[in-house]
């Protein structure tokens, strides 16, 4: 007789694509067989970013690299994966001057991947030498150039809106991914388990609470922001809400998702240009804060309804926990765009991302 198995033994655990193959319909079109594709090829690269990461914080015992060094091993090592599996018909990073068309061999291919591979290493913090959580950021659209054809830079610059999956790899005292598929599929987050290099699903579901008691924001300039932002922090600290700002774009949100609570990236008096990069972080990451719940503004205008003019566009960024923001925005939106100064009317071309 065989022995007949009716119900699951012990706590099976899925893994990242198996959780995309059993949402395969409410990918609302969309091939799940090639998002595991870029899916994996993503993993891959973070598994290697992963290990790369340990070694140079081991100090004496191995290889140190310096800062630039590491971005530049993290960046070729998305591209090679991206590149060499042939999963996107083209993709762009931080690090490259422009959009990188994959080839002939994948002309055929329906997405187009945009990456930030090492986010929190800019050159004022050394966040990895600290053990400080860094990040790889990734969101990939589906392109509006013609199929068999070459990739455009229209694929790229395209409203947040149209995102058909975003995410964030952490690195920091274990490795997760977290990553959504829109708002109908909400964010779940996969941990590394090291022993076996599989992502498993570790954090199911994952809802930013409606409001928060943290507000993050470089409080040390603060007397070089606008009226409406001093405004909030004043509220914020009237309240007694706890300032959390650790300097890693990633590790700030991360918090923040699980926690509740506002990340505030304003412009200043002296340096009008925010250093956070429209495409390559504030789009996915306030994707991700939608989807779970969350808002994410440029204190006047959904980052996701914003239409980039070119890959190195920086906005100012506000995002959390939606009745935070509706408060932060609202101060703004009382004040005036003249408060916010010229830039809050259109992107700030720059090519630096922290």
């Amino acid at each position: 007789m065989p022995i007949v198995i009716d119900k699951p033994l012990g706590n099976a655990k899925l893994e990242m694509n198996e959780w995309v193959v059993r949402h395969r319909d409410a990918l609302k079109g969309h091939s799940a067989e090639e998002m595991c594709q870029i899916l994996t090829a993503l993993k891959l690269a973070s598994k290697v970013i992963f290990l790369e990461l340990s070694r140079n914080g081991s100090f004496t015992l191995g290889t140190i690299r310096e800062e630039p060094s590491i971005e530049t091993f993290a960046n070729n090592k998305v591209s090679d994966a991206l590149r060499n599996r042939q999963v996107v018909a083209g993709f762009a990073t931080s690090l490259s001057d422009d959009i990188v068309d994959c080839g002939a061999a994948c002309h055929n291919k329906r997405y187009v991947a945009i990456v930030h591979a090492l986010d929190g290493t800019s050159s004022g913090f050394n966040n990895i030498m600290a053990n400080v959580s860094v990040g790889t950021v990734f969101s990939i659209y589906e392109r509006v150039s013609p199929l068999g054809g070459p990739v455009t830079r229209a694929d790229f610059l395209q409203a947040g809106k149209n995102i058909v999956a975003a995410g964030y790899f952490m690195y920091g005292t274990s490795t997760m991914c977290v990553m959504s598929v829109g708002a109908h599929m909400g964010v779940c987050g996969f941990t590394l388990d090291p022993s076996l290099g599989t992502y498993y699903l570790s954090h199911p579901n994952m809802h930013m609470p409606h409001d928060g008691k943290i507000y993050s924001i470089d409080g040390g300039k603060r007397r070089f922001f606008p009226n409406p932002i001093n405004e909030y922090i004043d509220h914020c600290q009237e309240k007694g809400f706890s300032l959390r700002y650790i300097g890693s774009f990633i590790a700030d949100a991360h918090r923040n998702l699980l926690k509740g609570g506002i990340f505030l990236y304003p412009p200043t008096y002296t340096d009008p240009k925010p250093s956070v990069s429209m495409i390559f972080q504030c789009v996915p990451l306030a994707f991700l804060t939608e989807a779970a719940g969350g808002k994410a503004t440029d204190g006047f205008t959904s980052i996701l309804d914003m239409v980039p003019e070119e890959l190195f566009d920086r906005v100012p960024f506000i995002c959390g926990s939606t009745a935070m923001v509706d408060h932060a925005s609202s101060l703004l939106q009382k004040a005036g765009a003249a408060s916010w100064g010229e830039h809050s009317k259109r992107p700030i071309r720059a090519h630096s991302v922290a």
